[in-house]
């Protein structure tokens, strides 16, 4: 039987990591913290739009 030692896997590249740490080198902490940055763009250009159609809507009664 193989023994596993407690351990997660790093968010990017899927390698094994201590159970403490989330990423396994500050190059795929950066690649994380880029995309999350990219992923709140269309969510903000989205979130603008449905406030603009509201409004609209509103003011077209």
């Amino acid at each position: 039987m193989v023994k596993v030692t407690p351990h997660k896997h790093c968010y990017v590249c899927g390698k094994a990591v201590e159970p403490e740490e989330v990423f396994c080198s500050d190059e795929c902490k950066q690649k994380y913290e880029s995309s999350r940055k990219r992923q709140w763009i269309p969510f903000a250009i989205f979130f603008v739009l449905m406030i603009i159609l509201i409004v609209y809507s509103f003011m077209a009664v």
